[in-house]
């Protein structure tokens, strides 16, 4: 099927070119091999498809037919692997990223509000979701995670700043609940918990002071899908939120929520978009790499 083909792009080049000259010179081939490839294809077709004289060449009532015929579909295809060619260069295509609420509203719609309107054939899809999904097996073309929990054989890509979390509570809150002085005082307080969507589980409180780590399993009447709820729930004075810093700390400069355990709660690798080590990424995902790249 593939000599066929062959076989009949030197024969559209001889028969538009009607000359075996011009159409080897334009296939960078010999005229005897291009002339032994046309008699092979009449052999094999069983009619003669070019009348060949001294001075020119010119299809016959068979070789115009397949001109007619097979040309424009030949010329389609060609388009068509040349624009192909052209897409492979150009940042198009849609891309399917994870990741969690905060990143996206942080460091990820920020950085699309300006890179889309600039590559109108980029479409972006973003899935919030706290899990540590495989990205491979879900179809996606990246995710973004703190730097600590992205996998060894992933490449990963700096996209924000230390990242640091905060125990708050409002004042309202704190009129009636002793303030904790470590970790552990938490048990007795209701504190407000992250369910994880992926896994089903809540979310353990993470704290380090001087080498030591612990995590802490919170108890309370509330659990919350997404940092958003928590923040309003805290502000209402519904228990205590273990919720990045950046999300209250203009409420805590305000005194609208009070921090605690401050000293407990360390800075920690900030967001990575993490993808697949392939040969070769697509130029849309190298454009968004480049445009969430930090810099700080």
């Amino acid at each position: 099927m593939r000599k066929d083909l062959y076989d009949l792009i030197a024969f559209l080049s001889v028969a538009r070119e009607r000359s075996f000259t011009r159409a080897s010179a334009k296939l960078g081939i010999s005229q005897s091999a291009l002339s032994h490839t046309i008699r092979k294809l009449e052999s094999r077709l069983g009619v003669r498809l070019l009348t060949r004289t001294t001075r020119s060449v010119s299809p016959t009532e068979a070789g115009e037919r397949l001109l007619r015929s097979v040309g424009p579909r030949l010329e389609e295809i060609e388009a068509e692997l040349t624009a192909l060619g052209e897409l492979r260069e150009k940042p198009a295509g849609t891309i399917r990223i994870t990741t969690a609420e905060h990143a996206a509203d942080t460091i990820l719609r920020p950085a699309l509000e300006k890179l889309l309107p600039a590559y109108p054939d980029i479409k972006v899809e973003v899935v919030i979701d706290y899990g540590l999904i495989d990205i491979v097996a879900q179809r996606y073309d990246a995710g973004i995670r703190l730097g600590e929990q992205v996998a060894k054989d992933m490449i990963a890509v700096r996209i924000g700043p230390d990242a640091r979390m905060a125990v708050v509570g409002s004042p309202a809150y704190f009129a009636k609940h002793p303030v904790p002085k470590k970790p552990q005082d938490l048990m007795v307080h209701n504190c407000i918990n992250l369910r994880l969507p992926t896994h089903g589980g809540l979310h353990a409180w993470e704290f380090e002071r001087q080498g030591r780590e612990l995590k802490v399993r919170v108890d309370g009447q509330l659990v919350l899908g997404n940092n958003s709820q928590i923040e309003k729930a805290v502000l209402a004075g519904m228990g205590l939120a273990w919720i990045p810093e950046d999300v209250v700390q203009t409420h805590v400069a305000k005194g609208r929520l009070k921090r605690v355990l401050e000293a407990w709660c360390p800075s920690f690798p900030g967001y990575h978009l993490y993808y697949p080590n392939r040969r070769q990424n697509s130029p849309a995902l190298n454009v968004l790499v480049e445009a969430l790249k930090y810099r700080g």
